[in-house]
């Protein structure tokens, strides 16, 4: 016990020996100078700090306050990295034995900017480059001070913890667009040119949970990090992506469901890749329309959407897409350019069976809405900015039996019935005006068209009913609503083709009256000529 007791006595008086003396037998300002020299020299970044201290409790390290890392000048002023204080380990057997050797880094609560010009190039690509020559300043010497010799070299292990990381894009168009990965627990490890890294995060806005696994970076003969070949494997996981959807789409329409997803990167640090399959449920997308009766916010919700994805030089493209509607099914082949401001593509579209009321109706409100399973297929490119303003694309559509539902519409074909009958008494035909005060069925409706911003253009659009066939062909402004069209209606005993101009909201009828004269017998024309000419006297 005496012994027992002695050794406890001598390592306890070592230990503070130790705590007393190492502090004081470090040099701490060529430990200083060494370490702004190293880091400096790796990162190719002016690496500076207020204070360094030096702490033996619970492992012996060095304090670096104030942390800055410089910024590329051409990226502005603001430094790269901040921190208040950073914990460099020292290695306890060389520490006894007279040297001082670095183990690890731990930054603690470090805010990193990374931040892409409207070129697409990165702040981070000139990290490892050698710094612009300056005027030659005294060099950190190595040596002994106070009999403590201190090592060239970084540490072997780096770590953060609780860190945030900002990403801000800049556009060519528009206000930047800024992300950050808060939470940021990373830990590199090795020395070059393999190291090793796994972590977490959380990016916002959206609050999705990150998670790094298997990473490996290899640095380049060049140091440049942009350079470095990277891999990892990351997994994401969010129980709502709206804030995120609005930050890159815009407030309206807003989208809002749960993610999960797995993604393997692959590239370069500076042009990174990633591939991989993500799955949202429980999607809704919702909007505010004045034109729709109460209420008017409206939802279209999809239960499921699927996406294999690929992210290539600021590019995502997904390749299939698969909607589960509650009815019916979509496909499709979607490229979005997110980097240079917000377009997308939407190519090999297909829509098999989707009830068109649940778009047209329920969701846009559509003055000229029908009902019936739809089968589409095409394609359709457009900016995020200004969507309807920007639509393109071409394709076919099919609109099974169904009823006309929006006024616009059944106000459209009730006056030109009605126009026409004010010369042809209703075109001899039993089609009173009043039917069309309510839904009207139809067999189908089938067409092609093109779309060129936000212009749609049919030649061959054809309503089909046992009423009548009417025949389209035309022009119709998606944003405002301007139309420039023209009907052939066939009602089984003649035909009258007419003109609409003006927009869905107040259209202009005008029928071309040799089609009426056509469809009626001449005779009965002329007296009902002499019979309104009297009405005049």
């Amino acid at each position: 016990m005496k012994w027992v007791l002695a050794v406890v006595a001598a390592v306890v008086l070592l230990t503070a020996a130790a705590i007393v003396a190492v502090p004081r037998l470090v040099d701490v300002p060529r430990v200083q100078a060494l370490i702004a020299h190293n880091a400096s020299h790796a990162l190719g970044r002016r690496v500076r700090f207020a204070s360094v201290s030096v702490s033996m409790l619970p492992l012996p390290g060095v304090i670096l306050h104030k942390l800055e890392v410089a910024e590329d000048p051409r990226f502005g002023g603001a430094p790269f990295l901040t921190l208040d204080s950073g914990r460099l380990r020292l290695r306890l057997r060389p520490l006894l034995s007279g040297r001082v050797e670095f183990a690890e880094l731990v930054l603690a609560k470090p805010v990193i900017t990374v931040i892409r010009d409207p070129g697409g190039r990165l702040n981070v690509a000139t990290l490892g480059a050698p710094m612009e020559p300056r005027a030659p300043s005294r060099a950190p010497r190595t040596g002994t001070s106070a009999g403590v010799a201190v090592a060239a070299g970084l540490p072997t292990q780096v770590r953060i913890t609780d860190g945030v990381l900002v990403y801000v894009s800049h556009a060519r168009e528009g206000a930047p667009t800024q992300y950050r990965a808060e939470k940021l627990d990373v830990t590199l490890d090795g020395t070059a040119p393999q190291i090793a890294f796994k972590g977490s995060a959380r990016l916002t806005p959206g609050d999705v949970a990150l998670k790094i696994a298997d990473g490996l970076l290899t640095v380049p003969p060049s140091h440049v990090l942009a350079d470095a070949p990277v891999r990892a494997n990351v997994t994401l996981d969010s129980g709502d992506v709206a804030p995120l959807a609005a930050a890159a789409l815009g407030a309206a329409p807003s989208v809002a469901g749960a993610v999960k997803g797995a993604l393997a990167i692959a590239g370069t640090v500076g042009a990174p890749t990633a591939s991989g399959d993500l799955k949202l449920t429980k999607v809704v997308v919702a909007r505010t329309s004045p034109r729709c009766p109460d209420p008017k916010r409206r939802t279209l919700a999809i239960p499921a959407l699927s996406l294999n994805t690929t992210w290539r030089e600021g590019q995502l493209t997904a390749q299939p897409v698969h909607a589960e509607l509650p009815k019916g099914g979509l496909t499709a082949r979607l490229t979005a350019d997110v980097e240079r401001g917000l377009r997308v593509r939407v190519d090999d579209l297909a829509v098999k069976g989707v009830p068109v009321e649940s778009v047209l109706v329920d969701f846009l409100c559509q003055g000229y809405a029908v009902t019936g399973p739809l089968d589409l297929a095409g394609t359709f490119a457009f900016a995020g900015a200004k969507p309807l303003e920007t639509l393109s694309g071409n394709g076919s559509l099919k609109i099974g039996g169904g009823k006309i539902v929006g006024r616009a519409a059944l106000h459209l074909i009730g006056g030109v019935v009605q126009v026409g009958g004010a010369v042809s008494s209703l075109l001899n035909a039993d089609l009173p005006p009043s039917r069309f005060a309510a839904p009207v069925e139809f067999d189908s409706i089938v067409g092609t068209y093109r779309v060129t911003d936000g212009v749609a253009t049919t030649r061959d659009l054809l309503y089909t009913s046992r009423a009548m066939k009417v025949a389209v062909s035309g022009d119709y402004v998606l944003a405002s609503g301007v139309m420039n069209l023209d009907l052939v209606v066939d009602h089984g005993r003649g035909e009258v083709r007419t003109r609409v101009t003006g927009t869905a909201a107040s259209p202009s009828i005008r029928v071309v009256p040799s089609s009426v004269l056509r469809s009626l017998d001449q005779d009965k024309v002329e007296a009902g000529l002499r019979d309104l000419l009297k009405r005049f006297r």
